[in-house]
């Protein structure tokens, strides 16, 4: 090999072991970053003339497992989806409250049958009645705050799909645009690696939002799809269409006139059981306004509907008319079973009894139709209205089994019921969490490892001296010739 040849290897060396030494430096300061493929050289022989000719860069090749990366991003998709359910059915259980707690309904329902009692053994005591009247005022405001609670959560999951549509359709036009660039970059022979990292930060954004699979096209592209088949990236990106609603009461429904999503201009399924972007943040938001929160309401609604259709009862007040409103009223008339729907959100205390109202509290002691005072030692109507509350009664709507119950077992059950599903969520989203740590871990393990990023390094300094010491050689050989 001539002077010159060997100086030429050692340069194409040199080179090779900077851009090495490059590549490992930007690994190991990456170590950490979301989103970041690890970097490998690729450096082949170079030949002129078949002969060896020093070192010739190839490229860089980013390292990434897909597998683990899909998997990482589906229970990503599972922990987005199953926190929102079991925020839902916390707030529910916060706002209903615990049985043993005095402001809970349960302790409402008790503390007014506490004080019926107590009125009935001094019928003739104005603050007795009087105590039992705001105990039962105290149940209607609690059923209302409930329902407006309810309403309330449905608002915030239509401003939450809206804020995610935006986020999602933002996402889906950058990976499109990050394509291009790739492939133009790609075109020109240039690395494409640092734009494939923020392209994945991209998706990895997506992917709690709505789970997507990757699929690789040509020219280092990809296409994304959900696990419906809705086709989300390929040449270009889809437009998600959603329309927010201010205020929502109770009837509202998705279509009428809640909005739903469109995929490109067509309606999609927005159900949580089939429609083509399930799995995510984005469909349990929608489950949580058309479905969870509507069935609660419904809950609710049986559950005033019970306690009105107690009170109105001639049984429980025989100066009751047949359609006269009893001691609980819809918003002051009497309830019609064909006007359920929104009745938690509307129920009062009958004026006639209410002072506050220009009603008469002796009317809870003698009946609400009792033209005329009665006697006012006469305990019977208190102790009926008591009875009211502790007979056994099957609730004929809200999904309740056909099982009769006081109105304190009824509560109760509605309660546990949330529980239930509150803890069935939290289940679920303990199960995603361990499946993302996992995933994450092994992401993270096929990733960077800085011991052997060090250990590059010193292969890298001795490849570095070698070369050098090759160029210092072919000087002194140089200048020992001069000196001939």
């Amino acid at each position: 090999m001539t002077i010159t040849g060997s100086i030429a290897n050692a340069l194409s060396g040199l080179n090779a072991t900077s851009r090495r030494a490059e590549v490992v430096s930007s690994n190991i300061a990456n170590a950490n970053t979301d989103g970041y493929g690890v970097r490998q050289l690729d450096v082949s022989a170079a030949t002129v003339g078949g002969g060896g000719s020093g070192v010739r860069i190839d490229g860089v090749t980013r390292l990434i497992d897909n597998g683990i990366i899909q998997d990482r991003r589906l229970a990503d998709a599972g922990v987005g989806s199953n926190t929102t359910y079991m925020k839902f059915f916390e707030n529910l259980e916060k706002q209903i409250g615990i049985p043993e707690e005095p402001g809970s309904l349960s302790g409402r329902f008790a503390a007014f049958e506490s004080a019926l009692i107590t009125a009935a053994s001094d019928p003739a005591s104005e603050p007795g009645l009087n105590a039992a009247l705001n105990e039962a005022r105290g149940i209607t405001q609690h059923l209302k705050q409930t329902s407006d609670s309810i309403q309330t959560l449905r608002e915030e999951a239509d401003n939450a799909i809206s804020t995610q549509v935006k986020q999602l359709n933002e996402a889906l036009q950058q990976v499109k645009d990050l394509n291009v660039s790739i492939a133009a970059t790609q075109a020109r022979g240039l690395d494409t690696a640092a734009l494939m990292d923020q392209r994945q930060r991209v998706i990895d954004g997506v992917s709690s939002i709505v789970p997507v699979n990757q699929v690789a096209r040509d020219n280092g592209t990809v296409a994304l799809f959900t696990r419906g088949g809705a086709v989300l990236v390929d040449s270009k990106a889809a437009e998600i269409g959603f329309t927010p609603t201010k205020v929502i009461t109770p009837g509202m429904s998705a279509g009428s006139p809640l909005s739903g999503l469109t995929l490109n201009g067509v309606p999609i399924d927005t159900s949580s059981e089939h429609s083509m972007l399930k799995g995510g943040s984005l469909i349990a938001e929608f489950a949580v306004r058309d479905e969870l929160a509507p069935d609660a309401q419904a809950q609710m609604d049986a559950i005033a509907r019970n306690l009105v259709e107690r009170f109105q009862s001639v049984t429980t007040d025989p100066t009751l008319g047949p359609t006269v409103a009893g001691l609980f009223t819809d918003s002051g008339a009497a309830f019609d079973p064909l006007n359920e729907e929104g009745l938690s959100a509307r129920l009062e205390i009958n004026a006639l009894v209410d002072p506050a109202a220009g009603g008469e509290i002796r009317r809870l002691r003698d009946g609400i139709g009792a033209a005329t005072p009665g006697d006012v030692g006469d305990a019977t109507q208190l102790q009926r209205l008591a009875s009211a509350l502790q007979a056994p009664q099957t609730v004929l709507s809200g999904g309740f089994s056909a099982e009769p119950r006081s109105m304190t077992v009824l509560t109760s059950d509605l309660l546990s019921g949330f529980g239930i599903q509150r803890q069935a969520a939290e289940a679920n989203l303990s199960y995603s969490n361990a499946q993302y740590e996992t995933f994450r871990t092994l992401e993270l393990q096929a990733g960077v490892d800085t011991d052997r990023e060090m250990q590059e390094l010193l292969l890298v300094e001795q490849a570095y001296a070698a070369n050098a010491r090759v160029l210092q050689t072919a000087d002194e050989l140089i200048q020992m010739l001069i000196g001939l």
